[in-house]
């Protein structure tokens, strides 16, 4: 690694905690003053760090454009699909990536069961947003405010008996979707289907995907397609790490998945 490059890179997380000046960024990379000028000019030279009138330096513009540029050219779908595949692979039961947009939640990728006994969805199909477990996982992800003025918008078809039934019934179970980090949906779109769903998130935190293993119940039990549960959620979390630039800790392969860390609007509380 390059010794110059590695100490450059070394100021942003510095700066990024507020704005330093010269002589606490080269007390931090623990160089000569000289050197952490010349660092700062360069970086201050392509946008990447501002030298403010009071001599202090802060991140650059340029490098909050470069970031969300590239954010908006990273293509969820594109880094899960080879993880749906190797789930597929593994389990051989219908695989599906969800997003959600303007109160629908919408099927964007599907892995389609090695089974004869399928379930019947297509891309860009809106799921059933009541029931669907991937549409649970993605609304219970909305701010208080959100999911309770979504909640009294919606209708509530009664698909099954194991439909949810109206407002207080959905928002309480968001609640519960909230909490645990992951959601089921056992017969509620239909009464031979049963799907389980993990979040796929961004670096912020936030659900921008939901993926999902669903599979009918003359194929694999209730029970069973639960049993998978931890490799749905171990699956979610590797497309998360990547789609977010995150190292992923491997689990022990003998101990079983951990519970989730807290919902990220809830850190910090107890």
């Amino acid at each position: 690694m390059s010794q110059t490059v590695d100490r450059a890179l070394s100021i942003l997380p510095l700066l990024a905690e507020g704005p330093a000046n010269l002589e606490q960024v080269a007390q931090r990379l623990g160089v000569h003053k000289s050197t952490a000028l010349r660092l700062l000019r360069t970086l201050h030279e392509h946008g990447i760090v501002y030298r403010q009138p009071d001599q202090r330096y802060r991140l650059g513009a340029r490098l909050f454009a470069l970031a969300q540029q590239a954010v908006e050219n990273l293509d969820v779908r594109e880094v899960a699909h080879p993880h749906l595949v190797e789930l597929n692979r593994v389990c051989g039961h219908t695989v599906h990536l969800a997003v959600h947009e303007d109160d629908e939640v919408t099927y964007i990728d599907k892995v389609e069961s090695r089974y004869p006994v399928r379930m019947y969805s297509r891309i860009g199909k809106p799921v059933a947003i009541t029931v669907a477990a991937v549409a649970k996982l993605l609304l219970a992800d909305l701010p208080e405010p959100e999911r309770r003025a979504l909640a009294e918008r919606l209708d509530y078809p009664r698909y099954t008996a194991r439909s949810t039934p109206g407002p207080a019934a959905f928002l309480a179970e968001l609640a519960t979707v909230r909490e645990q980090g992951w959601a089921t949906d056992l017969g509620g779109h239909e009464e031979s289907i049963n799907c389980v769903a993990a979040p796929v998130r961004g670096a912020d935190g936030r659900a921008v995907a939901a993926l999902s293993l669903s599979a009918p119940n003359v194929v694999v039990t209730r029970e069973q397609l639960l049993d998978l549960l931890p490799l749905v959620r171990r699956t979610a979390a590797a497309v998360s790490a990547e789609y977010a630039g995150k190292p992923l800790a491997a689990p022990h392969p003998a101990s079983p998945p951990g519970p989730l860390p807290p919902h990220p609007s809830e850190q910090g509380t107890t």
